[in-house]
């Protein structure tokens, strides 16, 4: 058995909960924060045979599109604030597969 963990933006979150729901796939849906950017983003917890990891992973990867986006950050140079937009990439998933020695439910 395998635990996976998908960090999505939260743009995506609620097409993915349907293509679980749609696929027969639990999941636990926990709104978090994204650190780089401090935006929300949703984690979700998903126990799966581990002969179904690779059919998790492509619904996944289906429904979490990476795109782009300007982000305004703030520079100090010299007493001067300077502000300029930069193009980031945002969005996709980050999943982490990881061994389950024990699935109990009650």
């Amino acid at each position: 058995m395998k635990l996976v963990i998908a960090i999505v933006q939260k743009e995506d979150s609620n097409k993915l909960q349907r293509a679980f729901v749609k696929n027969n796939v639990r999941a636990t849906k926990l709104a978090t924060t994204g650190g780089f950017l401090s935006e929300g983003n949703t984690t979700f917890l998903i126990g799966t045979e581990d002969d179904h990891v690779e059919d998790v992973l492509n619904i996944i990867k289906g429904q979490s599109k990476a795109r782009e986006e300007f982000a305004q950050p703030s520079m100090v140079t010299t007493g001067y604030e300077i502000s300029q937009p930069v193009k980031i990439t945002v969005g996709g998933a980050t999943c982490f597969v990881v061994p389950v020695d024990e699935f109990k439910q009650f």
